[in-house]
């Protein structure tokens, strides 16, 4: 079994257009999802997603990659120090 990672994924989201494009990615990758929260910000019309999964390191990137190609979406990882 390849060895996985705990990594945070911020998305920005500025189009809501997108947001069924992200959910469809997200359900996608659900079995590597253990927690999401989702934060919008009327004020500014951008919407702020918090995903944390335990993947391996190809898994998260391909993630990140496709959240992050969709328009008017932005997703940065972030990933836990390795045990060991």
């Amino acid at each position: 079994m390849e060895e996985t990672r705990i990594a945070l994924v911020g998305i920005i989201v500025e189009n809501p257009e997108s947001v069924e494009r992200i959910n469809r990615v997200l359900h996608e990758y659900s079995s590597y999802i253990i927690g999401r929260m989702g934060l919008p910000h009327r004020e500014r019309g951008i919407s702020i997603i918090s995903i944390v999964v335990d993947a391996p390191g190809g898994i998260i990137s391909a993630l990140s990659g496709k959240l992050g190609m969709l328009p008017g979406v932005s997703s940065k990882t972030l990933y836990a120090p390795q045990a060991g």
